[in-house]
């Protein structure tokens, strides 16, 4: 992604700038999203969503508006992540009086249980002293002091922090002009546990190397004082980069936290953070190791990176003989740690957690975005383990996708991204709205004045035809050798079935379904479905989020979008940051949502902000707009539709009918229908005399509205609607169904328009 300039401080379609900005020293304007677009400071009068774009006139449709990422408030880099603020090295960060910690410790030595370090009787707890049960001697004091020198070149400068084994310290390397580098080693060195946990720490981290993981320099022993730790002649501390920074938890809890994200931090924060500490995690797990402790406190944002710090906690994949170390609040319930152990959906989990803690302190978010991240956050800590996220890869591109939902509701950015779980799709599923009036429109009515504007949605069936299809999973074996056969042949795959050993996956089931639901065999497409299900067992069937789709596209199929919403919601649930499910869930919603549109409308808008190549979805919002009453928000997205877009025309012809169509019993204004002519002047059909033939259509529809339904303020002049009187407007609509009566294709079409004629003629006197 390339930086690119602050949004254009103007209003479309006006030429008065936006609000100055009110932070001092600052020459920015406050965008249409709250925020200025230099220092991204936030409006403070700004309560609530950011303000949609100024209302421009039916006679000055506004132009395109220009895309942009926002300067000053976290421009993208190349991997489409938020460029994190500059955090600058702390200062005076070592403890001056370093406590040991409390609740205690286990002793450990020779696999002693007992916790030393806790008070009795009202006492306080000792730092020092030995274990009463097996009486071997504790300290959980620190056991270097500043200028103590480590390996004969690491000159100790103080106690960093206290980490869960074992404390920690800043140093400098004197053969290496004053580096520094940090030292850890355990709080109490008789604890057999933690010594092995620190070996393993210290050979996961001598082969990572990955730039957001904390990198180890070396291990060196150390003389442990005799009076703290009697019979242990030495301690050995690993020697790691010093992170100069904070921990997310330090910083997201600090005072300034608003000067350096320059006001709360906000949802894409949190977001890329995510995708920071799971591409460390993807990294970890490609080499059998679990991290096993993710939370705030071990990441450190430095400067504008992120490192993840304290792998004490390391274990290989499937080790089910080490002590799990873990924090409480972070980890999975104990029960399951205990009854299954620690595997990849667990650390997945630990993220979870991690995000959903730093997501308390942020500014709230517009739109979708924030029921997305919540369910992102309840499929990575969901109870059942099945339904987790597999890996974090398959998580990272979610929070990804999140990002992206939340950036494009917040700041307006076209982010256009193709999915990795479903195939492009090409409907527009514009019910009708974008296509000119056929002449069954005049010769199959019933008598009388014409019907208003038809904003309902498209039907189910349609919908279940029209939706873009799941992509193949690339781990079923059959995923390649199904791409072979033609996706209208179930026949033919089905006789292979039998044959074919690799046929026989759950992704040739799905295939299978598909094909016969595009046959409308919909009995075949649910017995393939219940196969599909059989192969997947039914415990993992019933967290497949492919299986839930396919039942909801049967349901809508079958005409019952209240059920397929249902099974929408649950795909939704385990891909909250796809578009697909969205779109699906906004057309369920627009039939099921009792007179309220609110639902269905933030699906579409989560679907349209983020990439205006979805026409679909802006069709679907033009008609909640229309839904209620506002003709003007519904021609602004259909403006918006690129003329790429296979269903450009559709979007301009849907518009021209907005403007002069009748809306819930009101008609349109004079300002409407002239905005109308304008664009109807402008439209180019489909050239040579069926374009002609399609004009006169809209015209005649244009001006039979007109005349049953007058605007209040008066008929318009122009070449559309005559001088602005009903005399002349009824000549001219006499003409208009003439002309159709030279389209028609059988007698009785060309009788009935023509009675249409003669009913609309301008009473003559002789």
């Amino acid at each position: 992604m390339s930086r690119r300039e602050p949004l254009p401080h103007v209003v479309p379609g006006q030429g008065s700038p936006t609000t100055p900005c009110a932070r001092p020293g600052c020459a920015g304007h406050i965008m249409r999203t709250g925020y200025c677009d230099t220092c991204g400071h936030r409006h403070r009068e700004a309560d609530g969503p950011p303000a949609s774009r100024a209302e421009s006139g039916p006679e000055h449709a506004p132009a395109p508006q220009a895309v942009h990422a926002v300067a000053g408030v976290g421009e993208l880099d190349q991997h489409g992540l938020v460029l994190l603020p500059e955090v600058p090295l702390p200062e005076g960060d070592l403890l001056t009086d370093p406590a040991p910690p409390t609740g205690g410790r286990r002793c450990g030595a020779n696999g002693c249980t007992m916790i030393v370090g806790v008070g009795y009787g009202g006492q306080p707890a000792r730092a020092t002293g030995r274990c009463p049960r097996c009486g071997t001697p504790y300290s959980f004091l620190p056991q270097l002091d500043a200028g103590d020198v480590v390996a004969g070149h690491y000159r100790v400068l103080g106690c960093l922090a206290r980490g869960g084994l074992g404390w920690v310290y800043l140093a400098e390397d004197t053969r290496a002009d004053g580096y520094r580098v940090v030292l850890k080693g355990l709080i109490n060195v008789h604890d057999a546990l933690a010594r092995r946990a620190a070996v393993e720490e210290r050979r996961s981290l001598t082969d990572l190397h990955h730039p957001d993981i904390v990198r180890i320099i070396t291990y060196a022993e150390h003389p442990t004082p005799e009076h703290l730790t009697p019979g242990r002649p030495s301690t050995g501390y690993l020697v790691m980069d010093y992170i100069g920074g904070r921990s997310l938890q330090k910083l997201f809890d600090a005072d300034d936290v608003e000067r350096l994200f320059q006001g709360r931090p906000r949802l894409d924060h949190v977001l890329t953070y995510g995708c920071k500490i799971l591409g460390a995690l993807e990294y970890m797990h490609e080499r059998g190791l679990l991290h096993c402790d993710v939370k705030p406190a071990n990441v450190i944002h430095f400067g504008r990176a992120v490192k993840v710090i304290d792998l004490g906690a390391v274990r290989a994949i499937g080790d089910r003989e080490s002590a799990y170390v873990h924090t409480a609040g972070f980890a999975p319930p104990q029960e399951e740690i205990d009854r299954r152990g620690w595997h990849v959906d667990s650390d997945l989990y630990t993220v979870g957690t991690t995000l959903q803690a730093l997501a308390r302190v942020t500014e709230p978010a517009r739109g979708l975005a924030a029921d997305s991240f919540r369910r992102l956050v309840e499929r990575a800590t969901h109870p059942e383990p099945r339904a987790r996220f597999r890996t974090a890869a398959e998580m990272s591109r979610q929070l990804w996708e999140v990002l992206r939902e939340f950036r494009s509701l917040t700041f307006g950015e076209q982010l256009p991204e193709s999915s990795t779980r479903f195939r492009t799709g090409e409907a527009g599923l514009d019910a009708g709205l974008g296509a000119i009036p056929a002449l069954e429109h005049w010769t199959r009515r019933a008598a009388g004045p014409p019907t208003g504007l038809d904003v309902s949605p498209p039907r189910p069936a349609d919908v279940a035809g029209a939706l873009p299809e799941p992509l193949p999973d690339p781990a079923d074996g059959a995923a390649l050798l199904l791409d072979t056969f033609p996706p209208d042949a179930p026949d033919r795959v089905a006789r292979q079935w039998p044959r074919e050993s690799r046929l026989g996956t759950p992704e040739t089931a799905l295939w299978l379904c598909r094909a016969h639901l595009r046959r409308g065999e919909r009995h075949a497409a649910e017995t393939w479905l219940t196969e599909a299900e059989t192969l997947l067992g039914e415990r993992a069937a019933s967290h497949d989020w492919r299986i839930a789709w396919h039942r909801g596209v049967l349901h809508l199929g079958g005409g019952d979008p209240r059920r397929a919403g249902a099974c929408f919601a649950a795909v939704h649930r385990a891909l909250p940051g796809e578009y697909v499910p969205k779109l699906a869930l906004g057309y369920c919603a627009e039939h099921t949502s009792d007179g309220t549109e609110s639902e269905a409308m933030s699906f579409h808008e989560a679907v349209w902000a983020r990439d205006f190549a979805h026409t679909a979805a802006a069709f679907g919002l033009a008609r909640g707009h229309l839904a209620g009453g506002d003709r003007d928000a519904a021609v602004r997205v259909l403006d918006d539709v690129p003329a790429t877009s296979r269903h450009h025309d559709t979007a301009r012809i849907a518009a021209v009918r907005v403007r002069a169509g009748v809306l819930h019993d009101r008609p349109p204004t004079g300002d409407d229908l002239r905005d109308a002519e304008r664009r109807l002047a402008a439209l180019r059909l489909d050239g040579g005399a069926a374009d002609g033939e399609s004009r006169a259509r809209l015209v005649a529809e244009i001006r039979e509205n007109v005349l049953h339904h007058p605007p209040g303020d008066g008929i318009p002049a122009g070449d559309l609607l005559g001088p602005g009187d009903e005399t002349a407007l009824r000549a001219l609509l006499e003409q208009s169904f003439r002309q159709l009566a030279a389209q028609a294709r059988t007698a009785d079409e060309h009788g009935r328009l023509l009675d249409l004629a003669h009913a609309v003629r301008p009473m003559t006197t002789f």
